[in-house]
């Protein structure tokens, strides 16, 4: 009677116990400076930070019901993958923390993941992710940046930058010279290059706004694009460019510019030289207004 009621007590403290635990990660791989590396995790984070080795080291935690961290390659490439069973709905989010070598080529991909690197400055920088907010800081030379419906928080100086999300928000900063592309959905895009003139921008959006504060480089294009968003240029009063802009039903706004509109029936649309109009911007709305700010 006596170890029938023990056995009862211990299986009630084991019901009432926590049913996940995580499993620690720590390993260390070596990679080259300017090695490549790729990182994929399905639900969960995943943390980068540089740092002046020639080495990986990995730490975290795998979720429970996780099959295994994956750490394949050579110390020219190396993969870092978080396995799953085929049915991973039960699985508990799994955590990767990697401090990589600071020129690394760096490809990082994710579903239900959040995503945060921070000073890295290889070639190439590829994030991509379904559902998680993705934070960027570094110097890559090319950055690829997108989510489904995370926001994108990122702070780069690079030579060109792609930024897409379909539903989540693009704030981007930093010295930019080259190349920006930037598109959203719904949500809302907002670009400071720190005074660099960019060569050639492009935003586009559905229903969100989209922003842009820097300059324009000599032969440089700018051209932005919405449906019902808002659009705002600020560039320096010494930009030399032909500008246009049309809107079906939203307001256009540009300082000296005379606004034409049709005797009949709704639209609005301008055409403007500033300076010696060396470069080319271009705004187009249909339902939103577009503004250009000369400071």
């Amino acid at each position: 009677m006596k170890a029938l009621t023990l056995t009862a007590a211990l299986l009630a403290c084991l019901g009432t116990a926590p049913a996940f635990a995580a499993t620690p990660i720590d390993e260390t791989r070596p990679l080259d400076a300017r090695g490549q590396l790729e990182i994929s995790n399905v639900k969960g984070r995943i943390e980068v930070r540089a740092w002046d080795r020639e080495e990986v080291h990995i730490t975290g935690s795998l979720g429970d019901g996780v099959e295994r961290l994956q750490v394949e390659g050579d110390r020219k490439s190396l993969e870092v993958k978080v396995r799953y069973p085929r049915n991973s709905r039960d699985t508990e989010p799994t955590t990767l923390v990697l401090q990589v070598p600071r020129q690394v080529e760096l490809e990082v991909d994710g579903v239900a993941v959040e995503i945060d690197v921070n000073g890295v400055a290889g070639r190439s920088l590829d994030i991509e992710s379904v559902s998680g907010d993705v934070v960027a800081v570094g110097a890559p030379r090319e950055a690829d940046i997108s989510s489904v419906s995370g926001n994108l928080q990122l702070n780069l100086n690079s030579n060109n930058v792609e930024a897409e999300s379909v539903s989540g928000n693009i704030a981007l900063r930093g010295r930019i010279e080259g190349e920006i592309s930037a598109e959203t959905v719904s949500g809302d895009i907002r670009i400071d290059t720190r005074g660099q003139a960019a060569r050639r921008l492009s935003t586009s959006t559905v229903s969100g706004s989209a922003s842009y504060t820097g300059g324009l480089a000599p032969g440089g294009r700018i051209s932005a694009e919405s449906v019902s968003g808002d659009i705002r240029l600020a560039l320096p009063a010494s930009v030399s460019a032909r500008v246009s802009a049309e809107s079906f039903s939203g307001d256009l706004r540009a300082p000296g510019v005379r606004i034409d509109k049709p005797k009949y029936g709704p639209g609005s649309s301008f055409e403007h030289t500033f300076g010696d109009g060396a470069g080319e911007i271009r705004m187009e709305t249909f339902s939103g207004s577009a503004e250009l700010v000369l400071e």
